[in-house]
């Protein structure tokens, strides 16, 4: 063989080299005070680890192939004596978002100062220590799914391949089958924990971890669900929604001043009451009602939810949530938030049917933003030029459902039989009473109706917060969140 030919293969060994992604990971070594105390040492590991499945094609193995490199970053504290410590994979939801709400709001030993209602902070913001972290019970793990954070798919790779309801199971699955597998950890109590379309992936990811991989779980944690979308979705002639968002609606007028000094229980309950009976029996009865029972629905909206009866009327009694939040307080000139109704903006027009955005979503995104991106290189260390993404426009257009085509996207089934599977199983569910995005009623209509015996329903627990979808930045809401978290961990790991 030639002097060039034995240089040409080196060159195109060295190229193929470069081409095959490697794990990219900084581990660093930190301590934390609790709010007992103790002092917790722990090492804290972020980067991107490379997802290499095995493939199948035409019925033929292909071995192991790159495909894509997702960011991870995970704490680890020293166990005690004798005991394996619980280890809990968090990923918030979108579809398109990173991990860094769950992360820097409310489980992570370090956190955002971001402000709240009446007192957001200013640009540049700020990080402390979170004494009340997740971590004092149990390991992290925060998961960034494709085109999030810094994962991506392989150069050559498409994008679009993991933006898909069961493309993303499978990627978030073989990526906590490997961590585990890593380090040792099938025999350590294992946690989800998913916000928002999180709570999609994570019932889905329940069901698939146990029944392809053979991992159960002990504990899902399921921060403002929506595990049935027909209960927010106002097209195609859907009451359902309407009727699911109206005790939200009626929460959101007393925090505005239209319930007067009633206290918000008693408010909340006249509005589930009228949700559960009357009103979807006014909505099925369409033109059929009389005028009299026409006007009486329209009265008894107006007073729950703030709107004028004039605007119901118009409204056909059926109120869409993004107008509600455009029109409440329309007169002074503002916008409801959707994701976190406490909180308010300037409406861009006097006459604008829809606001042009969710002020609570502007005022949460630039802090956390900031936070992480100054947090992650400076005190774990990882230098790292490409952009964190936040928030993927392109992954939540892209996404594809195609596994419900001409049926309602619902993860009931798949959350029921992982519950009948490992009998268990333990759920904590996560509502926020200001949470127009996935609003509570809705969530509990839908775990009204899991498919399991009555005596697995004794395996969910549920809470409620007087904040927003992130009910996290409320601070009295973080601080007991965070303690029903623990006392949660601690009770499904057997502790």
């Amino acid at each position: 063989m030639s002097q060039t030919d034995d240089d040409q293969k080196q060159s195109d060994a060295e190229a193929a080299s470069r081409s095959t992604p490697v794990d990219d990971v900084r581990r660093t070594e930190h301590t934390l005070t609790l709010d007992d105390g103790r002092t917790l040492a722990y090492t804290a590991a972020t980067g991107r680890i490379v997802l290499s499945p095995e493939s199948i094609d035409d019925d033929v193995f292909k071995g192991t192939k790159p495909r894509a490199e997702m960011s991870v970053t995970s704490y680890v504290a020293e166990p005690e004596e004798g005991r394996s410590r619980p280890v809990t994979f968090a990923f918030n939801g979108g579809p398109g978002s990173s991990s860094v709400w769950l992360h820097l709001g409310l489980l992570g030993p370090r956190r955002v100062l971001s402000g709240d209602v009446g007192d957001l902070a200013a640009p540049p913001y700020g990080l402390t220590d979170n004494p009340q972290s997740l971590l004092a019970v149990s390991d992290l793990v925060f998961i960034d799914p494709v085109s999030t954070g810094w994962s991506r798919a392989v150069e050559g790779g498409k994008p679009k391949d993991f933006h898909g309801f069961q493309a993303d199971i499978d990627s978030v699955a073989e990526l906590i089958r490997l961590w585990v597998t890593r380090h040792g950890r099938w025999l350590s109590p294992k946690f989800l924990i998913g916000e928002s379309y999180g709570t999609v992936r994570a019932a889905a990811l329940a069901e698939h971890l146990q029944d392809k991989l053979a991992m159960y779980l002990n504990g899902v944690v399921l921060v403002s669900s929506i595990i049935d979308f027909d209960t927010s979705d106002f097209e195609y002639r859907n009451d359902r929604a309407y009727v699911d968002y109206l005790p939200t609606y009626a929460a959101t007028a007393h925090f505005h001043g239209f319930h007067g000094e009633r206290p918000l229980r008693e408010v909340l309950d006249e509005a589930e009451a009228y949700a559960a009976r009357d009103y979807p029996w006014a909505l099925a009865r369409g033109s059929r009602l009389t005028a009299d029972e026409r006007q009486e629905v329209v009265d008894r909206l107006a007073s729950l939810t703030g709107l004028s009866p004039a605007y119901i009327d118009r409204s056909n009694l059926r109120v869409e949530h993004v107008r509600f939040f455009t029109e409440l307080l329309r007169d002074r000139g503002l916008a409801v938030g959707r994701l976190d109704a406490r909180f308010t903006g300037p409406l861009r027009s006097g006459i604008a049917e829809q606001w042009d955005a969710d002020p609570s979503f502007d005022a949460v995104m630039g802090p956390y933003a900031a936070a992480f991106n100054h947090y992650v290189r400076t005190e774990l260390g990882y230098d790292q030029e490409l952009a964190y993404v936040v928030s993927s426009d392109r992954a939540h257009k892209e996404w594809s459902y195609k596994e419900y085509e001409a049926k309602p996207i619902d993860v009931t089934a798949a959350l029921s039989r992982a519950l009948r599977a490992n009998p268990h199983l333990r759920v904590h569910v996560a509502y926020g009473y200001y949470d127009g995005a996935t609003p509570y009623w809705a969530a509990e209509d839908a775990f009204a109706h899991l498919d399991v015996p009555a005596d697995l329903l004794g395996n969910l627990e549920h809470r409620y917060y007087e904040a927003g979808h992130m009910m996290y930045v409320h601070e009295p809401s973080r601080r007991r969140q965070s303690a029903e978290l623990r006392t949660f961990v601690e009770g499904a790991s057997g502790r």
